[in-house]
């Protein structure tokens, strides 16, 4: 199974690279994060690849960092995902935003990638939850605890940002809210503190 490459770029584009490796010319998918890290072609580059085989085809995937290859392993070994959505997920945003993301069961911001649904985003939540700290940066473990996994806070926050505030000032707000420790949990109350936060 090959591994790495490290070769010179021949061309790119944003879902396809072809790498010249001592004469050698191979064809690798990547998502698009990875894409921007790519030097200008004809430089040297050096990407970790994963080989997919099947019975008809043989196709490489590659990525510029070794935590996108092993989230891309961590998210084909999902039942129902295969490795060109996997690339499609890890094309819609950075590690850390996707971790976060799965670590807070953040669905609206999963079902917004092209491709995910909100079916494959709860199956890739229940799957990785529990798997995805390694992948958050530093600080952001803890603030991952915010949402917790829990549906009613995400349920206020997403109710937000369909009112149009964004999910920072969103989050920041609701995490204020829950700090102050009024006992009421309901979506009403939460809602209509945040609101009350969001506007003072």
């Amino acid at each position: 199974m090959i591994g790495q490459l490290r070769g010179k770029l021949i061309h790119k584009k944003p879902n396809l690279v072809l790498i010249d490796v001592q004469g050698v010319g191979y064809e690798v998918f990547i998502p698009l994060t990875s894409f921007y890290e790519l030097p200008e072609e004809g430089n040297d580059v050096t990407l970790r690849v994963h080989t997919h085989v099947r019975e008809d085809a043989l196709t490489l995937f590659g990525f510029c960092s070794q935590r996108e290859k092993d989230l891309f392993l961590k998210l084909i070994s999902i039942s129902g995902i295969g490795p060109k959505l996997a690339v499609s997920i890890l094309s819609g945003a950075k590690v850390e935003e996707l971790a976060r993301a799965i670590a807070d069961g953040n669905l609206a911001r999963l079902t917004a990638i092209p491709g995910v649904g909100r079916k494959t985003a709860e199956r890739v939540v229940l799957e990785l939850k529990g798997q995805i700290t390694p992948f958050l940066l530093p600080g952001q473990a803890g603030a991952a605890g915010m949402s917790g996994g829990d549906a009613l806070q995400e349920d206020v926050l997403s109710a937000l940002i369909n009112l149009g505030y964004p999910r920072a000032s969103a989050e920041k707000a609701l995490s204020g809210v829950l700090r102050s420790g009024d006992p009421e949990r309901s979506f009403e109350g939460l809602l209509r503190r945040t609101l009350r936060l969001l506007a003072g």
